[in-house]
């Protein structure tokens, strides 16, 4: 809760708009470090003029560059929670590309990325993508999304965010990546990234085109014999929008994350659900309705 009021009379629409956002993780719970190359585009009618403000939240600002050259001091103006780009480019499209620092294990908040129980998780409705880097953090500004995510194979095997699965590898140091890449423009406040050691159960989907869909429930080991009715659930609801709608979906994988330390009771992410796993996980055997 920001505490602020916001009235559909107020509403303005932003002079910039941001199409592809390009996220590079590099995951340590006090340090991780985000570099994040935005597409900007000026919208028309908008003077060239007119300053980039950027909403940021706690950031620490290491780096900012637009279209490879790096801003002098007096070009722009950082806080932790704002970054103002004085004088942009009098061109309509520029990339700008930032780096921050923030510390995931000491988020308290527990919105935008945080790290609880040795588990890397997102939650950034409403106001909680701009924890992570600064952006135009406003359910209007739809954006394409490519991430790529690097940690410590040992600490963080699986690598999650939404989209489709592009490339993954090994690196030195015993430390490894994944690259996801969401090809359907979305606001900040659906972005979601997972990383830890979780447990897994797959499974698949066929649509009413005929595609497969890679099914999987990640949990806290140990628990994975907790989620077949979650599974069961997901695959008839899938039938049922398809059945309702004629809406199919659209991704090649639906992935649901189920961990005890989610702060919300759940949240819906293009393709990468969030719960809190005491409303997904049941016991098929014992469970009732008032569990």
């Amino acid at each position: 809760d920001t505490g602020h009021v916001f009235k559909l009379e107020d509403y303005r629409p932003s002079d910039y708009l941001i199409p592809r956002t390009s996220l590079d993780f590099r995951l340590s719970p006090d340090a991780t470090h985000v570099t994040a190359l935005l597409t900007i585009e000026r919208r028309e009618g908008v003077a060239p003029t007119a300053p980039l403000v950027l909403d940021g939240d706690g950031l620490t600002l290491l780096g900012l560059a637009i279209d490879g050259q790096v801003l002098a001091a007096g070009d722009y103006e950082a806080t932790p929670d704002r970054l103002t780009i004085l004088k942009p480019p009098a061109v309509l499209r520029f990339e700008l590309r930032l780096e921050t620092e923030i510390a995931p294990s000491r988020n308290e908040a527990l919105m935008g990325l945080y790290r609880s129980n040795n588990v890397y998780c997102t939650q950034c409705e409403a106001e909680g993508f701009r924890r992570i880097t600064y952006f135009l953090d406003r359910p209007d500004i739809l954006s394409v999304y490519t991430v790529r995510i690097e940690a410590p194979h040992n600490e963080a095997p699986l690598l999650l965010s939404n989209g489709n699965p592009v490339e993954r590898g090994a690196l030195a140091n015993g430390r490894h990546y994944a690259v996801w890449h969401d090809p359907f423009p979305k606001p900040s406040y659906l972005f979601a990234l997972v990383a830890g050691a979780l447990g897994r159960v797959a499974g698949s989907f066929i649509t009413m085109s005929g595609r497969e869909v890679e099914l999987g429930i990640y949990v806290e080991p140990g628990k994975e014999r907790l989620a077949g009715y979650a599974m069961d659930a997901l695959k008839r609801s899938m039938k049922w929008d398809e059945d309702a709608f004629g809406r199919e979906y659209d991704l090649d994988v639906f992935n649901i994350v189920a961990v005890s330390d989610f702060n919300m009771g759940a949240m819906e992410n293009k393709g990468l659900n969030v719960f809190n796993d005491k409303y997904v996980l049941a016991d098929e055997e014992t469970a009732t309705d008032a569990d």
